[in-house]
C-alpha cells in the first residue's frame, strides 16, 4: 500500500494534508523519516505521524446488487453511481473489483482492499464470474465449443480464455468467464452472430447474488477468505 494511502486510513486526515505531513518529515517508517507519498509500505511496518505509531482501519468486504442504469464510479456521471445506495462512511475509499457496465445487473464486490481485489480481477487468478444472458437468436449449435477454445475479439491479439456456456433456453444462457476484457461478453456473441439483450451477473467465485436490487450487505469472513489472502490490520 502506498503511503500516503496509508496514513489516509490510519487517520481522518484528507489526502493533501498527509502528503504535506509527509514531505514535513513528520512520517517515519521502521525509524526512518520518510518523504515520498509513494513509498510502499507493509502491514508488518511501524509507521509513525509525529512520534504516534498509526494502525489502519479494518478494511471492507461489501457485496451488494447493481441496478439497471447505475454505473461502477464513485460519483455520479451520464447515469448515477451505485455508490448512492451504499450507505457507509469513507465511500471514497472504496473500488468495486470487476465493474459492470450501466445496463449491466447483479452482483459487484466492493472493498478499500486493493491486494484483495487483485484476485478477483487479474485473469491469471483464474477467478470464475458467472453471467445470465439473454440473446437475440437462438444460440448456434457450436457456440459452447467455439467459446470453450477461446475466440478472437475485434480489435485483439490474443484469444479470449476458455469459457464455459451452459444453455437454459434457446435465447439463455448462463456464461462463466475468467477474464474482463471491455465489454466481453457483449462482444463475445456478437462475434459469433449474436446480440446481447440483457446481462445480470449471478455469481464471483464461490460468492452468488443474494439480495435485493439496490441491496447490500458485508461478506463474511469464509467469503472473504475464499479469494486468497487478504491483508487484516494487526
Amino acid at each position: 500500500m502506498r503511503l500516503d494511502k496509508f496514513v489516509c486510513k490510519s487517520t481522518e486526515l484528507i489526502k493533501r494534508d498527509v502528503i504535506q505531513y509527509i514531505h514535513l518529515g513528520a512520517v517515519r517508517v521502521n525509524h526512518s523519516v520518510i518523504t515520498n507519498e509513494a513509498t510502499q509500505v507493509h502491514e508488518n511496518n511501524t509507521i509513525m505521524l509525529n512520534g504516534v505509531r498509526l494502525q489502519p482501519r479494518a478494511f471492507r468486504y461489501i457485496l451488494m446488487h447493481k441496478a439497471a442504469g447505475t454505473i461502477c464510479s464513485n460519483k455520479d456521471e451520464a447515469y448515477p453511481s451505485l455508490f448512492n445506495d451504499l450507505n457507509v462512511d469513507r465511500v471514497s475509499e472504496l473500488h468495486i473489483a470487476g465493474r459492470l457496465d450501466a445496463d449491466t445487473t447483479g452482483l459487484v464486490l466492493i472493498t478499500d482492499d486493493g491486494r484483495w481485489s487483485f484476485n478477483i480481477t487479474q485473469p491469471a487468478q483464474k477467478c470464475e464470474k458467472v453471467y445470465r444472458v439473454q440473446l437475440a437468436r437462438k444460440l448456434s449449435a457450436d457456440v459452447p465449443t467455439t467459446f470453450a477454445r477461446g475466440i478472437l475479439l475485434q480489435g485483439e491479439a490474443t484469444l479470449t480464455l476458455p469459457a464455459q456456456v451452459t444453455v437454459i433456453h434457446a435465447k439463455e444462457v448462463l456464461l462463466t468467464i475468467t477474464e474482463g476484457r471491455f465489454h466481453q461478453v457483449k462482444r463475445m456473441f456478437a462475434a459469433v452472430g449474436n446480440r446481447v439483450v440483457s446481462l445480470h451477473r449471478e455469481q464471483i467465485g464461490d460468492v452468488s447474488l443474494d439480495v435485493d436490487i439496490g441491496q447490500w450487505r458485508y461478506l463474511t469472513r469464509a467469503e472473504v477468505d475464499s479469494f486468497g489472502h487478504a491483508f487484516e490490520p494487526s
